[in-house]
């Protein structure tokens, strides 16, 4: 089966990517994600900044120019049918940290790094496409049957150590949690 959202599979809401902005439209501007040049993405101007200027001209003001290269944290990626596309926020507080609603509680969940959210990518074998939920780790551990206690453990804790980092004078890669199978032994 051809999977047309593979690609756009290495892009995930809350990660921090630089854009080349290519156009210019009424809404917002179309731009290319550096290292992912084949995929689709845009910046919805209006719905970024309409709320926070006055006038029509104010807001054509922050528009990036054509061929530059900005900042910009993915806030969506849509693989529902071809092609994937890719939504970014350039707001300097989303650049910063990017919350968005859990799925299963609605209160702001953060997906920057270092953040309480998780991004699950729902996929079927019945054919392509896929479905991005966003959800805290708290509520996608509660969840998983009580029983499961791996599953619930890795819900909690994946990504979190993915680099190592000094912590209370102990290096992460010395940490005893991260040396243990993902049985738990």
């Amino acid at each position: 089966m051809d999977r047309f959202e593979t690609a756009s599979l290495a892009l995930i809401p809350g990660q921090r990517v630089r854009a080349k902005v290519i156009s210019h439209h009424p809404w917002g501007v179309i731009v290319k994600v550096i290292g992912h040049e084949d995929l689709g993405a845009s910046i919805d101007m209006i719905e970024q900044f309409s709320r926070t200027v006055s006038s029509h001209e104010e807001l054509l003001s922050l528009y990036p120019p054509v061929g530059t290269e900005i900042n910009a944290v993915v806030q969506q990626v849509r693989r529902w049918h071809p092609p994937a596309y890719i939504r970014l926020s350039i707001r300097a507080a989303d650049v910063e940290s990017f919350a968005w609603p859990c799925d299963f509680c609605g209160e702001q969940a953060t997906l920057s790094r270092g953040g309480d959210g998780v991004a699950l990518e729902v996929r079927s074998n019945d054919g392509p496409g896929s479905h991005t939920v966003i959800s805290h780790r708290d509520c996608l551990a509660e969840r998983i049957r009580s029983e499961n206690t791996g599953e619930r453990a890795r819900a909690l804790k994946v990504g979190r150590m993915a680099c190592p980092t000094e912590t209370d004078g102990q290096r992460a890669d010395q940490d005893p949690e991260r040396t243990r199978n993902d049985d738990g032994r």
